[in-house]
C-alpha cells in the first residue's frame, strides 16, 4: 500500500505542504477485524525501512511527515505508532496508540500493546504538534494532556467504519479542539478492504479550527490529498477569551485516577 501513497505524497511536496500526516498504520489494510498472526511479520522498527523512506521525501519537500505504521519494539512488543519526522528528514520520535479497543471488527489487543510513551509534543520546524491514534479519539483526558504540554495541532490518522463512529466522527473532535484551543487534523481511510469486509471506511477526512469549526473536508470515498492553511496565532485569540487552561481545578479530578 506504500505505493498507493506516493503520487499523494509527491503531491503534497510539491504543492507545498508543510505538514503531512498519513492515515493509521498507512502501509498495510486495516487487518484488526481478524485475529491472523501472520499480520505480526508487517511490524518494523521506528527508526526503519518505511520511516527512512519517509525521511527521504521529508528532506527532499522540506515537509514534516506524520507516519503511522505497525512498530516491533522487539519480538511479541509490538505497537500501533506514528513516528514523527521534522522538514530536515530528522526522526523526532513516536506516539504509540494509548488506548487499545477489543470488541467485534477492531481486535487490536490481539495485535498491539498499548502505548506507554505518554503523549508527547513534538517541536518541528512549522509548529508543535502531537498525535492521537484513531480509538483515542473517544477520551477527553489524553486530548486535555497534549494541549497541556503546548500542543498547537494535534493530528488524528484513524481506519474506523460507518455506524455510530461516523456520527461521533464530527462531534468528539471539534469538542477536543474548542476545549483545548488547538487545531486538529482528522484523517480516515475510504473504501471496504477484503477479506473482512467490515464495511466502508466513510473518509471524511477534515482540519478543526479551536473555536471548533470545521475549515476542510475530504470527501467519504476518494483517494485525496486535503490540503488547509491554520492560522495559529488564532490559538492566542481564542485562549485570551477561553480561560480553559487557567480555570480548570485538576484538585477535583482525582477521581479520574482512582476508579
Amino acid at each position: 500500500m506504500i505505493q498507493k501513497h506516493i503520487p499523494l505524497i509527491e503531491e503534497a511536496g510539491e504543492k507545498g505542504v508543510q505538514i503531512l500526516c498519513l492515515q493509521e498504520i498507512f502501509d498495510t489494510p486495516y487487518f484488526c477485524p481478524g485475529q491472523d498472526a501472520r499480520w505480526y511479520a508487517s511490524a518494523e522498527t521506528i527508526p526503519g525501512p518505511t520511516t527512512e523512506r519517509m525521511a527521504a521525501y521529508a528532506k527532499k519537500y522540506n515537509m514534516v511527515i506524520i507516519v503511522p505504521i505497525y512498530e516491533k519494539e522487539q519480538a511479541g512488543v509490538l505497537y500501533n505508532t506514528a513516528a514523527v519526522i521534522d522538514a530536515d528528514g530528522t526522526y523526532l520520535g513516536k506516539y504509540r496508540k494509548n488506548h487499545i479497543p477489543h470488541t467485534s471488527g477492531f481486535w487490536e489487543k490481539f495485535f498491539f500493546k498499548p502505548g506507554n510513551l505518554g503523549y508527547p509534543v513534538f517541536q518541528t520546524r512549522y509548529a508543535k504538534i502531537g498525535v492521537y491514534i484513531c480509538y483515542d479519539r473517544h477520551f477527553p483526558d489524553g486530548a486535555r494532556i497534549l494541549g497541556l504540554n503546548g500542543a498547537e495541532i494535534v493530528y488524528n490518522p484513524s481506519a474506523t467504519v460507518a455506524g455510530l463512529s461516523q456520527y461521533l466522527w464530527k462531534l468528539e473532535q471539534p469538542a477536543h479542539a474548542a476545549a483545548n484551543g488547538y487545531f486538529m487534523g482528522c484523517i480516515n481511510r475510504v473504501g471496504e478492504e477484503k477479506p473482512w469486509n467490515i464495511g466502508k471506511f466513510y473518509g471524511s477526512s477534515y482540519f478543526v479550527d479551536p473555536r471548533g469549526q470545521i475549515f476542510a473536508s475530504a470527501s467519504e470515498d476518494k483517494d485525496e490529498l486535503l490540503i488547509a492553511s491554520f492560522d495559529l496565532d488564532m490559538i492566542d485569540e481564542v485562549r485570551n477569551v477561553w480561560q480553559f487552561f487557567r480555570d480548570r481545578r485538576p484538585e477535583t479530578y482525582g477521581k479520574l485516577t482512582e476508579l
